[in-house]
């Protein structure tokens, strides 16, 4: 038996590269047209305000424009209770959405620790989840800290019981096993407009490397070449964590990357990486948005034209910046529960146990006379 259906939007877009107040304007842009588009939640990519630092996987830490970007990250990162969250809040709520949107936190008790935040507001404008991503990746370690597991939290909203884990985190079954033992019934998994790992042989990634997150899998035969030789193929590995995801928990995924403007390739070119130039950067695969059904599958999506209002059907965003939008009805969250239901009647509570520490770490506890 079906329910009630509810359009679900994902903003697969640029950030003003480094400018939190400018960046935040956009973002509102986007909820007030995802709302007059009867959208009932809005998703923003991984560290949308007020960028992803991907000069860290560009320029060694010990180069100057490494110091000069950090410099400028911790400026524009953003405060939990700062004017750039109130405006987002204040903007749900007057429009009755729910927004999920990743920020770089900065926090008061230090000048420079900052961490990859998601913050997941409620339609009235309340703050449901603020999650810390548990541990940076790769050269992440270089701009954000360690968070905790306080954000490891299911909400229930007039949409569904919703749930939110930062990019690469979403490779750790038992953080995403935390949100199926909540009854997550939406997956919200944010990721950034690219990844790069390597520097080198980057033309030679469009021969084995298959952009598209909808095509066949690359040609595998030559596997180490292809792995350790080539960018690492974080489209692929993202929808395989997502759709893994949606199939263990029987839920809905949200899929949301970040789009690259042309202005942020031409700075990256601009760096000067031997390696790097306007042609190689193309190569790269581009981070993409989509929606997942609760068996993994690919969740048909549509955008909506801003000045026809005409449906076209889209199954992802990739290449341009647009909002994504996808129907869904959690009455299909039910059936595959029948089968495998990993932290119901598929569990042995008796074999296995999981212990979650949700407190919000602090960095000293002060006692006052």
């Amino acid at each position: 038996m079906g329910g009630a259906s509810t359009k679900l939007a994902a903003c697969h877009v640029s950030p003003v590269f480094l400018r939190a107040q400018d960046t935040t304007e956009k973002a509102i842009s986007f909820i007030k047209e995802a709302a007059k588009n009867n959208a009932k939640l809005v998703v923003f990519p991984e560290s949308f305000i007020p960028a992803f630092p991907i000069w860290s996987a560009l320029k060694a830490p010990t180069e100057k424009e490494h110091h000069f970007f950090f410099h400028n990250m911790v400026s524009e990162s953003v405060y939990i209770d700062g004017e750039e969250i109130n405006a987002i809040r204040a903007i749900a709520k007057k429009l009755n959405v729910i927004v999920s949107i990743g920020v770089s936190e900065k926090v008061r008790y230090s000048n420079a620790t900052l961490f990859n935040s998601n913050i997941l507001i409620g339609d009235d404008g309340e703050i449901l989840v603020h999650h810390r991503k548990l541990m940076p990746t790769f050269y992440e370690k270089l701009t954000w800290a360690p968070g905790d597991g306080h954000g490891l939290q299911v909400v229930e909203t007039r949409v569904g019981k919703i749930g939110v884990l930062i990019c690469g985190e979403n490779t750790n079954p038992l953080a995403r096993y935390s949100l199926a033992a909540q009854g997550e019934q939406i997956h919200i998994s944010t990721w950034p407009a690219i990844w790069p790992t390597r520097l080198t042989k980057v033309q030679d990634d469009s021969k084995v490397q298959d952009k598209s997150p909808v095509k066949e899998p690359p040609d595998r035969s030559n596997f180490l070449d292809n792995i350790f030789g080539s960018n690492y193929d974080n489209v692929a590995a993202n929808r395989t964590r997502a759709a893994a995801h949606c199939f263990e928990a029987k839920c809905f995924g949200i899929m949301c990357a970040g789009h690259l403007s042309a202005d942020v390739m031409e700075w990256l070119a601009e760096l000067r990486t031997p390696e790097i130039n306007s042609e190689t950067l193309k190569l790269w695969p581009r981070g993409a948005t989509m929606f997942l059904d609760t068996t993994g599958a690919l969740l048909p999506g549509f955008t909506i034209n801003r000045e026809t209002s005409a449906k076209k059907k889209c199954d992802f965003l990739q290449e341009e910046e647009g909002i994504l939008y996808a129907e869904i009805d959690l009455s299909d969250c039910v059936e595959g529960k029948q089968y495998h239901d990993i932290a119901g009647g598929y569990q042995r509570f008796d074999v296995f146990e999981l212990k979650v520490d949700r407190r919000r770490r602090e960095p000293a506890s002060f006692t006052d006379e």
